[in-house]
């Protein structure tokens, strides 16, 4: 019987300020807005998610462990070239990846308009169907206060060889 396996990922990341000129990237785009997220990568939180959501899953750590801030070749990696190792990494362990779903909090951007489009870029990068849905926390909390962004992912696996 083959048992399907899940994990989930959570990643939260600041605001910069606008004047530090830092490019925003979320959910495998950049998008013209001010004031990027500060991280070592590019601090996408939609990817980074559903990077520990995956890696979760494949019991193989977490974004920090294997993407750390003390390993240079990760510094300002776009979210997208985490994804795609993550996936090599999960399936190099023996599984393969039936989807990932996330959900993006934010205040902004307004996700919705390029929700097809980071999907799209997303999917590809994983090598599976990426969904991703976004909401607000009416004011609330850091992401409600526009002072950050946030994302939960969770992730479907299953082992190649069951």
């Amino acid at each position: 019987m083959t048992i399907p396996r899940i994990g989930q990922g959570v990643d939260v990341h600041a605001f910069t300020d606008t004047a530090d000129g830092v490019p925003l990237h979320l959910g495998g785009l950049h998008w013209a807005d001010s004031g990027g997220l500060d991280g070592h990568s590019d601090a996408d939180v939609v990817a980074h998610a559903a990077c520990d959501a995956l890696l979760s899953a494949a019991g193989l750590g977490d974004l920090g462990a294997i993407f750390g801030t003390s390993d240079p070749r990760w510094a300002a990696a776009s979210g997208c070239t985490l994804l795609t190792e993550t996936a090599a990494r999960v399936r190099a362990a023996g599984f393969e990846i039936g989807n990932v779903s996330v959900q993006l909090v934010a205040n902004r951007p307004k996700f919705g308009p390029r929700r097809a489009e980071s999907e799209r870029i997303l999917s590809e990068a994983v090598g599976a169907s990426v969904s991703v849905a976004a909401t607000t926390t009416d004011g609330l909390g850091l992401t409600g206060r526009g002072e950050g962004a946030a994302a939960i992912a969770v992730a479907l696996i299953v082992h190649s060889g069951e």
